[in-house]
């Protein structure tokens, strides 16, 4: 593998997480696995009436694991039948720190997708939870249908996340609304074996959640939620106003929005923001030209005539060939278009597909979708959206030649046409109004949640303060002085009074020019 390849895969390493901070940590990788297991002869401990066993929480690259605590609660599937199937959701526990004063109200966070589970990717923010650690507990509790609580994913479905924090499937031969049609419908008959799919909607995810609170004896809890996790949190807060001390919302998905119609245009915003920084860089629109146009370039060749391409799958280090699409192309592009460190190298890789060089873009989308397959549930994703979403999805024609086009929308309506819904709450889609302190984050190059989401949300949350970061994409709880400002506003609740000046240090990160590195 030649040197050019390695650093081409090494940094799709990095922008495999998605938007998560691991990379910030510098620490170094722990076990190869996602999962969380238990020690021998462990002790158990009890946070209210749940029973727990040391764990660790090992990501699958990138962070450091995390020591934990790890129980199940038991939950009605359909609440309608206490004495039918039962769901044991997986929580995973990390105690605060003995030596500082324990606050009883404690820290849940909540992941993204729809499709993450909370034990699972906790460990690529946890530096982001050190000062929070002093005096609080975390809890991270696996929604229904997601990592360990009877997960809802299907074999060889296909596609992973068609939706919010997830990917366009690189691997797929024919990704079609019809054929993700197709695929939906052999996930749905999978699935119908062990779970009625009907009811994994945030609605009961946040049922859940208060039980699991009630449970472990909490009369107070702080949410902190992530992309998708945004919306459980302004769900849990407008149904459990009572019990919620905060929220922090970390790229707010506003509760109007229906997920899938702004995606495109979202996407075209943040790229025009993030490869305008070619233009305001030395050397860089000199060397590279200008990305947009090379992208356009790009898109027009592949739909005319997709070029074979040779490339070294990083899995298994062999030599393949394959046609490179577009929708390899937009795949990659809007997923590291979450993490600016990794947006950073795309003029360069378009300017090596200007002179005919694609190894690099097939061998990173490859690489990316493979990365993804595991992290999503296909199913309960599909459970949330066409539960809450499907009736207000449409296309928009002002997008049909964007870079992703209406093709998501469109495979979404398809989807949700075969797939059982459940029933949404009829003010599901109303603004969260409540006295609620609340934070709320975004990064100004954030290509799915936009710093206008969280604006919007503010407006009705007398107690609430948007932050803007300046240079960051998605999930940026953990940039800059961040967590310190996330620990100061969980002990004062008051985000209002947050001296949030230490963010003017933030810095944009420079495009690559060349395979040496970013400029100096």
């Amino acid at each position: 593998m030649n040197r050019k390849t390695r650093f081409l895969l090494a940094l799709a390493l990095v922008a495999a997480v998605l938007g998560w901070r691991a990379w910030q940590s510098r620490a170094p990788k722990s076990a190869p696995k996602a999962t969380a297991y238990a020690a021998e002869a462990a002790p158990e401990r009890k946070l209210g009436r749940i029973a727990f066993k040391p764990c660790t929480l090992a990501p699958a690259l990138g962070a450091a694991s995390v020591e934990a605590e790890c129980g199940t609660f038991t939950v009605a599937e359909n609440p309608a039948l206490p004495n039918g199937r039962k769901i044991a959701l997986n929580i995973a526990w990390v105690p605060a720190n003995e030596s500082g004063d324990h606050m009883p109200d404690p820290v849940f966070m909540l992941a993204g997708g729809p499709g993450q589970a909370a034990a699972e990717t906790y460990p690529q923010v946890a530096p982001a939870f050190r000062e929070v650690l002093k005096h609080r507990d975390v809890v991270l509790v696996d929604q229904r249908g997601t990592g360990k609580s009877n997960p809802l994913k299907c074999k060889d479905e296909g596609a992973e996340d068609k939706a919010d924090d997830a990917s366009v499937q690189a691997d797929a031969v024919d990704e079609s609304p019809a054929a993700m049609r197709a695929a939906a419908e052999k996930c749905r008959d999978a699935l119908a074996k062990h779970a009625d799919v009907r009811f994994y909607s945030t609605t009961d995810a946040i049922r859940d959640l208060d039980a699991v609170r009630a449970a472990i004896g909490a009369d107070k809890i702080n949410l902190m939620g992530v992309s998708y996790g945004t919306r459980v949190a302004q769900q849990y807060a407008m149904r459990y106003p009572q019990h919620t001390r905060t929220i922090t919302l970390d790229s707010v998905a506003p509760n109007a929005i229906y997920l899938g119609n702004d995606f495109a245009r979202n996407l075209e915003s943040a790229l025009d923001l993030q490869f305008g920084r070619c233009t305001k860089t030395p050397g860089c629109a000199k060397s590279l030209g200008d990305p947009r146009q090379r992208l356009n370039a790009l898109m027009t060749k592949l739909r005319a005539d997709p070029p074979m391409v040779k490339y070294r799958d990083a899995s298994t280090g062999q030599m393949k060939e394959e046609r490179l699409t577009p929708d390899h192309v937009a795949g990659l592009t809007r997923m590291y278009a979450y993490v600016p460190v990794a947006a950073s190298i795309l003029p360069l890789l378009l300017n090596e597909a200007d002179q005919g060089r694609y190894e690099g873009l097939m061998a990173l989308s490859k690489m990316l979708g493979g990365s993804l397959a595991d992290q999503m549930m296909y199913g309960m994703q599909l459970s949330v959206i066409c539960t809450e979403d499907s009736a207000g999805i449409h296309g928009d024609d002002a997008m049909s030649q964007s870079l992703l086009g209406n093709q998501l929308v469109e495979t979404l309506q398809q989807q949700c046409a075969v797939w059982p819904k459940g029933v949404a709450p009829k003010d599901f889609h109303a603004p969260l109004a409540t006295n609620v302190p609340a934070l709320l984050l975004s990064g100004e190059l954030d290509p799915v949640t936009p710093p206008a989401y969280a604006e919007s949300v503010v407006k009705t949350l007398p107690k609430g303060r948007a932050l803007v970061l300046r240079g960051q994409g998605h999930n940026v709880i953990g940039a800059g002085c961040m967590p310190k400002l996330f620990a100061q506003f969980l002990d004062t609740a008051d985000a209002k009074a947050l001296d949030a000046k230490c963010l003017d240090t933030l810095a944009y990160t420079p495009p690559f020019t060349s395979f040496n590195g970013w400029e100096p």
